[in-house]
């Protein structure tokens, strides 16, 4: 059985896309599962929503249920399903709901300043 484990991520959190900033945080959460890389989870209230559009790409976790994606879209491009939400998630992950984790690549960076 996978273990979830949210807590409170230590710091302040930055997400950028573009060169520009899309959101800051110190009221990020860490979710680990199992032994993948720790995910650091966004609240909403702390992005920049009006950069992001909901697309159709959905997909399943059998642990935190189901989540849907974002795109990020700035002055220079646009960046597909960069970002996901569990809008209802499973009880073992219940801390993130509405919460914004990013995908990392080369134009998305999540960092703790």
């Amino acid at each position: 059985m996978t273990t979830i484990r949210i807590r409170k991520a230590e710091g302040t959190w930055t997400v950028r896309s573009g060169g520009a900033v899309l959101g800051e945080s110190s009221n990020a959460l860490e979710l680990t599962e199992g032994d993948m890389d720790p995910v650091i989870y966004f609240p909403r209230e702390d992005i920049a929503m009006a950069f992001l559009d909901r697309t159709s790409k959905t997909a399943q976790c059998q642990h935190k249920g189901e989540a849907s994606y974002f795109s990020i879209a700035n002055k220079s491009s646009v960046t597909e399903n960069a970002a996901w939400s569990y809008e209802a998630p499973a009880e073992a992950a219940a801390e993130i709901k509405g919460c914004l984790a990013f995908v990392l690549s080369d134009s998305v960076k999540v960092e703790q300043v």
